[in-house]
């Protein structure tokens, strides 16, 4: 059965930090490109970061870039997003997504950036 379980969210001021996690299970994880992306109210979902299997680069979106880091443990089948800097526009559900031979997502994480 395959599972992407993603934590870490909340509520944090303007300025804060959160990392987000991402626990994946059922596929063989080190295979797959590992996603961030987010949903604000009534918004489409849209593209945050990817960290691709060895080999190729890192992508992040302009809105998020120099704020936003993500990385991944094949160890432990993880990928994980750390969000400095957060701004109210950030504010959204922020789904894992796994890409490869299948598309999988998780269940999202509401990450809400708010004094």
């Amino acid at each position: 059965q395959v599972q992407l379980v993603e934590s870490g969210g909340g509520l944090v001021q303007p300025g804060g930090s959160l990392t987000l996690s991402c626990v994946a299970s059922g596929f063989t994880f080190s295979d797959y490109n590992m996603r961030w992306y987010r949903q604000a109210p009534g918004k489409e979902r849209e593209f945050v970061a990817i960290i691709p299997t060895p080999g190729h680069s890192i992508i992040y979106a302009e809105s998020v870039k120099g704020r936003f880091t993500i990385s991944r443990d094949n160890a432990k089948n993880t990928v994980y997003l750390q969000m400095n800097n957060l701004k109210p526009e950030d504010t959204a559900v922020y789904y894992c997504n796994a890409v490869a031979r299948y598309n999988f997502w998780g269940q999202g994480t509401q990450v809400t950036v708010s004094s």
